[in-house]
């Protein structure tokens, strides 16, 4: 009894060793291990929850599709298509442009020397750029070129030197950066108090620069250095104001920068109206209040990963103002267009990364279960298996009760064999008297049937 006891333990930590090995051999990452560990540990907090210190249950406002929502782009880096950086100033921009030539993971990464502000970041194994940004191609359009200058521009840019008839078909992904509008007025205030002017900027529509009528300047001297708040407030002429609506629209729709082409109320819903259905079918868009979540829907949108992850900064120049609720009604009312495209923005960003966050989380049920099945299956195979071994071991350790290992097989052969004998011998017999029925004189000799094995043959036929 206590060796009987011994075998079955045996073959319990024999099997337990086996199933250990099949999973360590089918699933050897981390994430697996994290899943054997989930139900001793607690819950991980989750790094994209409450990022604006808000409440983390969001609840949507608009009505967005499938197609909306589900951002995919199959971006072949060695292929010929073009990710284009829309920078828009005080958005966080700077930053986010670092991370697409420093802090992605990268066959061929962007080579960044010391002292220079622009990195190269060629294809693998090819001289050509898959990035058009400030921090790898440079303002080649114009200082924060906007969506109408860069969608006439980008392409001329990178195949301008090309026969029309010899240039590849490109497809150009346009991602940008939003902010807050009120926080990003404040900030582009503060820079432009410490010298900031961006006189480089062409703001070419329709072929051309506007003249100095359709947007005249808001200061005389070399810069607006030392400006006070009210008096950047009072420019009617202010590209602040609503700044990121203008840069997202296409300004042909209205006529570009000549006020006089259709009645205000109108201009505005065009450029509101068209900066929106850009922001929507751009591949990609982040906001500078959500820095992790802008991570995550990059990586899940382009499938690159980034090296360190993003950090949010809670505390910048804009946040250090203080201003009283009449500056601040004042300012987001100079910024009402944005005020409306931010609103739409961040319901849409985050819808997405709701969307994406759900299908990552199904995808990986899906996955478990697979797994679950999978060794549901190799368990009861080697279940099987141990108990046949063990059976023939008993078989093989009490030859009393079986003498003969392959009894078994050889019983099944020899009936075999005698059942195909008899088969052939019983017709033998049955020509054998009928021969002797046409021949009754004969009397049986070799290759003929004795009266015993007749006895025998009968006696077999008869078992079948």
């Amino acid at each position: 009894m206590d060796e009987k006891s011994n075998k079955l333990l045996l073959a319990l930590v024999m099997l337990f060793l086996f199933a250990v090995i099949v999973l360590q051999y089918v699933c050897p990452g981390t994430e697996c291990q994290l899943l054997r560990l989930q139900a001793f540990s607690s819950p991980m907090p989750d790094p994209y929850r409450s990022e604006d210190e808000s409440s983390a249950r969001f609840v949507p406002r608009y009505n967005f599709s499938r197609g909306d929502l589900l951002r995919k782009v199959d971006f072949d880096i060695k292929g010929d298509d073009l990710i284009v950086f829309l920078h828009i100033q005080k958005t966080g921009g700077t930053t986010f442009g670092r991370h697409l030539v420093r802090n992605i993971q990268l066959e061929q990464p962007c080579e960044c020397r010391v002292g220079q502000k622009k990195c190269t970041c060629h294809r693998p194994g090819k001289r050509e750029t898959w990035l058009f940004s400030r921090f790898s191609t440079g303002w080649s359009c114009g200082l924060h070129a906007d969506w109408t200058e860069l969608t006439s521009c980008v392409p001329a840019v990178v195949d301008g030197k090309r026969d029309a008839r010899l240039r590849p078909s490109r497809n150009f992904h346009y991602i940008t950066i939003l902010r807050d509008p009120v926080s990003r007025y404040l900030s582009e205030w503060r820079h432009v108090q410490r010298g900031a002017t961006w006189k480089a900027s062409l703001h070419v529509c329709d072929g051309r620069p506007p003249t100095s009528e359709e947007l005249p300047s808001c200061y005389t001297g070399d810069d607006w250095s030392g400006c006070p708040l009210k008096e950047f407030m009072d420019c009617p002429y202010n590209l602040a104001n609503n700044r990121q609506v203008r840069m997202l629209s296409d300004l042909t729709l209205v006529g570009c920068y000549n006020l006089s082409v259709m009645p205000e109320k109108q201009r505005n819903k065009v450029l509101l109206e068209s900066a929106k259905s850009n922001l929507k079918h751009m591949a990609f868009f982040g906001l500078t209040e959500f820095q992790r979540k802008t991570q995550y829907l990059f990586e899940k949108t382009f499938n690159m990963n980034f090296i360190s992850p993003f950090t949010q900064y809670n505390t910048t120049r804009a946040s250090s103002v203080e201003i009283n609720e009449e500056i601040q009604k004042r300012i987001e009312g100079l910024n009402f267009l944005d005020m409306e495209l931010y609103s739409y923005a961040k319901d849409l960003f985050l819808q997405r990364y709701q969307f994406m966050r759900q299908k990552e989380h199904q995808e990986a049920r899906r996955k478990r279960q697979e797994q679950r099945k999978f060794l549901k299956g190799r368990f009861l195979q080697t279940h099987f298996q141990s108990q046949s071994q063990g059976q023939n071991q008993n078989l093989s350790q009490n030859p009393s009760q079986n003498p003969n290992p392959n009894v078994n097989q050889n019983v099944t052969q020899n009936m075999t064999q005698n059942l195909t004998q008899s088969s052939g011998q019983n017709s033998s017999l049955k020509e054998n008297q009928e021969s002797q029925k046409q021949n009754p004189g004969q009397e049986p000799g070799d290759g003929h049937t004795s009266p015993g094995t007749s006895d025998y043959m009968g006696s077999v036929e008869k078992w079948r």
